[in-house]
């Protein structure tokens, strides 16, 4: 985009939406990965642990 003398503007919007798209995709695997982490506790247990990873995981964001 640079090359080709494309608007600053849009050039800065085309990289925010990949590091989004980057971010997102990124995000999806470790949730995926998070899953494992909880275990198999009872009920109780279980809840208070997905949101705790709640916690933890948003804190990346």
């Amino acid at each position: 985009m640079l090359e080709s003398g494309r608007d600053c503007s849009e050039i800065v919007t085309q990289l925010a939406a990949v590091s989004r798209a980057l971010d997102r995709a990124g995000f999806k695997v470790i949730a995926g990965g998070l899953w494992q982490c909880l275990g198999s506790e009872d009920a109780e247990e279980r809840s208070a642990k997905v949101a705790q990873m709640e916690k933890l995981f948003l804190s990346l964001a």
